[in-house]
């Protein structure tokens, strides 16, 4: 890592010594290649942006590569990885995230497809449209996107379970949640996943880190807090049901935000130094704001993540790594 200052626009990123991010993640699982002490260390500087965008930039580049590299390998047959999205009904916002997700397919070579279904399709036309793409050699990965029209929202676990766990690039399948709990990762969650990148960006050590994560959610909050306990982190969870959030904020190093719930971390709370991930997303009149007080938390952060711009982008870069990640169970030799 070079010392110079980051230039206006650029994430600011600390001079400890840490890992190349986008290489092998396998290295921020080994407690050796983190030098520095334990848990945040109150340096002083508050407010670093944890740039999203700048990180998941460096994804996109390095997956493009690792594409480029497998169609070069003439001992497999040559096809790009294919990637399905599954559109039930008009959503607007949906329709607004699939286009983020096609556009970052094409720039790194993945084939994308859109199947969009009308808002009356049953349950069964549905899974039955799901099971020809399992069996589709040309596709390596299924994402029905969500919410469902209100007539199968009641099936989203059935829906979620009819994909081969092998496409699942949600990561949602119990399956792919199972390998996580075991230690054994294949197709991760893709915003916890992400989440796990911006920390390391930080340099911070996550062995032992004191970390809290708000919101236990099935796609979010439960696979976060399996991921941090993979890394080593020391883990809380709080929820709706949690007593005194304002105490259990105040001792973390590290908080996680995924409540959906804008303000709900206020930002007095923060520990000085603390990483704060803000995954929430919510629309307040014509502003996007997170559920942590930014303004004021960021006085007390050591980095902090924006709204919009931190983890949104992360997302959409896992779900790259896990449609190649998917690729490459299928690839067939000559």
């Amino acid at each position: 890592m070079s010392d110079k200052r980051p230039s206006e626009g650029e994430d600011q990123q600390t001079k400890r010594s840490k890992p190349e991010l986008y290489s092998e993640f396998a290295k921020f699982y080994e407690p050796k290649n983190h030098v520095d002490k334990k848990g945040i260390e109150a340096d002083g500087e508050k407010g670093r942006i944890i740039c999203g965008k700048t990180i998941s930039a460096g994804i996109r580049a390095k997956i493009k590569k690792d594409i480029e590299e497998r169609l070069a390998d003439e001992k497999y047959v040559q096809r790009a990885p294919g990637l399905t999205v599954i559109l039930v009904g008009e959503n607007p916002a949906s329709k607004v995230y699939i286009r983020q997700k096609e556009n970052a397919c094409k720039e790194v070579g993945i084939i994308s497809t859109l199947l969009n279904l009308p808002s009356d399709t049953t349950l069964e036309t549905l899974m039955s449209h799901i099971d020809r793409l399992n069996e589709d050699e040309t596709c390596d990965g299924i994402l029905v996107q969500l919410p469902l029209p209100d007539s199968l929202e009641g099936a989203v676990r059935d829906v979620i379970q009819r994909i081969k766990p092998d496409k699942d690039v949600d990561g949602f399948h119990p399956t792919n949640i199972g390998n996580l709990v075991s230690r054994t990762p294949t197709l991760r969650p893709c915003t916890p996943w992400g989440v796990m990148q911006l920390i390391w960006s930080t340099g911070v050590n996550p062995y032992g880190l004191e970390c809290l994560v708000v919101g236990a959610s099935n796609h979010v909050g439960r696979p976060m807090m399996l991921e941090l306990l993979l890394n080593g982190a020391s883990c809380q969870m709080a929820h709706r049901f949690t007593r005194d959030l304002e105490a259990h904020v105040r001792r973390a190093e590290c908080v996680i935000v995924a409540a959906g719930k804008p303000g709900l971390v206020k930002g007095e709370w923060i520990k000085p130094g603390a990483i704060v991930i803000d995954i929430g997303i919510n629309r307040v009149g014509k502003k996007l704001v997170g559920d942590v007080d930014f303004e004021v938390a960021k006085q007390n952060a050591g980095y902090i993540t924006p709204v919009p711009g931190g983890v949104g982008p992360m997302t959409v870069a896992m779900l790259l790594s896990n449609t190649v990640s998917a690729y490459d169970t299928h690839r067939k030799e000559k």
